[in-house]
């Protein structure tokens, strides 16, 4: 196979896993890195909190980088908790001969509070460290820290920025995480260019546990692979995201993102499929689906866990369709991003609820809207009229805003398993049914079906 970029992380140890080197090895390998390091600190950790550190010798920690960069091909670094003044004293004569590009993370304070940077080494990370970056990734914390500027808006990051910058390092990116936003900007800098957003959306989750190590470690690898700085970050980002989502309890404080999320992601791909296929094969048999069918072609959506567009949502190549004597037949087989508009619901909803897994079209008749009705099924309704101009209605677009802003306006979000699209001139008005998965999804048509059933005469 080819050769792996080799990596190198400098940075702490975490007994817990989450943060440091161990999460910096997990990110680069689940990357596609190869991860070397070099240790700075022991620490005695867990998700509650730092309760002891240990530092080997400061020339102990240098020989150790000696030692790699004497026989292996470092193709990108970062550095992370470096401790103590001494520490970086040693580390900096050697990587300034480097050859590749450098991320200083500036650790400064665990997640948890501790202090993992001695007094003493605030200057000495300044003089020596910082001149040697191409890039500085700190937190508003430690923006403020080294800089002395109160951070309250997007100017006082500029002026952060650019003081930053005179401390000698090629670019800036200043993490957004710790303000108050629905999303979350890291502001790109670098010396005579705009400050250049780069937004998530943020993630609700407590299990924040080694971000700034993980993302500097994906800035590492991007670069590492021959991305330019802009693309590194992006990717960098996408990757952390979607590890934060998939974040879970470790122990009783905040637990780590989970760094395996895009392989267990790829591993989930023929399972969807098979699901895909499984409800297509129940929905036609099951009694009174022809009834619920727009009178166009109608799909089913099936997302991979914590899916970001199309791609990563599976439906019919074809989808469901009414034969002429009156048979409803699905057309084509199980495919990824095949699904555009019950797909583009399903991932808009998610951006918000993040809990829906699959989703089909309905026809919206009366018999239809009386039928969810009875079911319990509420239904938020798009808004056509709003639709910005410069919209395009194709390709799941409109469906994507409309589903998005009918959620995000709705009072009482948890309620709401459907959301309808009034139609427009050519475009027939339908029904979008959400469920948690594609058990749930069949569930939900046999409670539609057995109300038509049930009361067909009054309906």
């Amino acid at each position: 196979m080819d050769r792996l970029p080799c990596i190198l992380t400098i940075a702490g140890s975490d007994s817990g896993g989450g943060a440091g080197i161990q999460a910096d090895i997990k990110a680069i390998t689940m990357l596609g890195g190869y991860a070397a390091s070099v240790i700075t600190a022991l620490t005695a950790q867990n998700t509650k909190a730092v309760t002891s550190i240990h530092a080997p010798s400061a020339k102990f920690v240098a020989k150790q980088l000696v030692t790699v960069l004497d026989d292996i091909e470092v193709d990108a670094a970062k550095t992370g908790m470096l401790f103590s003044a001494a520490i970086i004293k040693e580390l900096a004569p050697v990587l300034a001969k480097k050859t590749f590009p450098l991320v200083v993370d500036p650790v400064c304070v665990a997640t948890s509070g501790t202090k993992l940077l001695k007094d003493d080494a605030l200057d000495a990370l300044i003089e020596h460290i910082f001149p040697l970056a191409d890039l500085l990734t700190p937190n508003i914390p430690e923006a403020q820290l080294f800089t002395g500027i109160e951070i309250k808006g997007r100017d006082d990051v500029f002026k952060a920025a650019e003081k930053l910058l005179a401390m000698g390092p090629k670019a800036v990116l200043i993490k957004g995480g710790h303000s108050d936003s629905f999303a979350v900007t890291d502001w790109f800098v670098t010396p005579g260019a705009q400050p250049m957003p780069f937004m998530q959306q943020r993630v609700d989750t407590k299990n924040t546990h080694g971000t700034g190590c993980t993302l500097s470690a994906a800035i590492a690898v991007g670069l590492g692979q021959g991305l330019n700085m802009g693309a590194a970050i992006l990717k960098a980002q996408d990757y952390l995201n979607l590890a934060l989502r998939a974040g879970y309890r470790l122990g009783e404080g905040g637990g780590p993102p989970n760094h395996l999320a895009p392989w267990f992601k790829e591993q989930a791909r023929n399972d969807v499929l098979a699901q895909v296929d499984e409800i297509g094969r129940r929905l036609i048999a099951a009694s009174g689906f022809k009834v619920m069918l727009p009178l166009g072609r109608a799909n089913i959506a099936v997302a991979l866990p914590y899916a970001d567009n199309v791609s990563e949502v599976a439906g019919f190549s074809g989808g469901f369709i009414v034969s002429s004597r009156d048979h409803v037949s699905v057309v084509g087989y199980p495919e990824f991003g095949a699904s555009l508009r019950s797909a583009s619901v399903l991932l808009a909803v998610n951006r918000l609820q993040g809990q829906f897994g699959a989703c089909m079209a309905l026809g919206s008749t009366p018999v239809i809207k009386l039928a969810l009705e009875k079911a319990g099924a509420e239904v938020i309704w798009m808004d056509r009229d709003g639709m910005p101009e410069s919209m395009r209605d194709e390709n799941g677009s409109f469906e994507e805003w409309g589903a998005f802003e009918a959620y995000k306006s709705c009072t009482n979000p948890e309620a709401v398993h459907a959301v309808g699209d009034p139609g427009a001139i050519g475009r027939e008005s339908v029904i979008y049914i959400l469920a948690e998965d594609t058990e749930a999804l069949m569930e939900r048509m046999h409670e539609i079906a057995d109300v038509l059933t049930a009361d067909v005469d009054s309906l």
